[in-house]
């Protein structure tokens, strides 16, 4: 059973590096370009993913309400949500907290950093 992860991400080269980093571990990778997209594709598939990872800043949804709708569900398995973002400042990065982000990564994207961040919270929620 391979891991799946939902990445929502309007940028056209982030996605292609994501991808090349998490495929070494085999895990799936579902791309979406928008928060629109990305409630349409958690509803078809019934939140089955083991892992978000969404930016903040898109069109027609950002990545806050994507995050407030994950974590305010109330049944199905919990689903950690990594939020990625080269808008780093404090208020972002803390709202993103308030709203039960479990991590957050400043753009650009660290190889290492994303696969052992990544790993940590899949090994966390399946703990649960």
């Amino acid at each position: 059973m391979s891991t799946r992860i939902l990445l929502v991400e309007d940028d056209e080269v982030m996605p292609k590096i994501m991808e090349r980093i998490l495929h070494k571990e085999e895990y799936k990778i579902e791309h979406v370009t928008n928060g629109k997209e990305a409630f349409q594709r958690l509803e078809d598939n019934n939140y089955n993913y083991d892992l978000i990872i969404t930016d903040i800043m898109m069109p027609y949804a950002n990545g806050f309400e994507i995050l407030s709708k994950v974590k305010t569900r109330k049944d199905g398995k919990p689903i950690p949500v990594i939020i990625v973002s080269n808008a780093g400042n404090e208020e972002m990065i803390l709202e993103g907290f308030k709203l039960g982000a479990d991590d957050f990564l400043k753009k650009p994207v660290i190889p290492g950093e994303l696969l052992i961040r990544v790993k940590r919270l899949l090994i966390q929620y399946a703990a649960k």
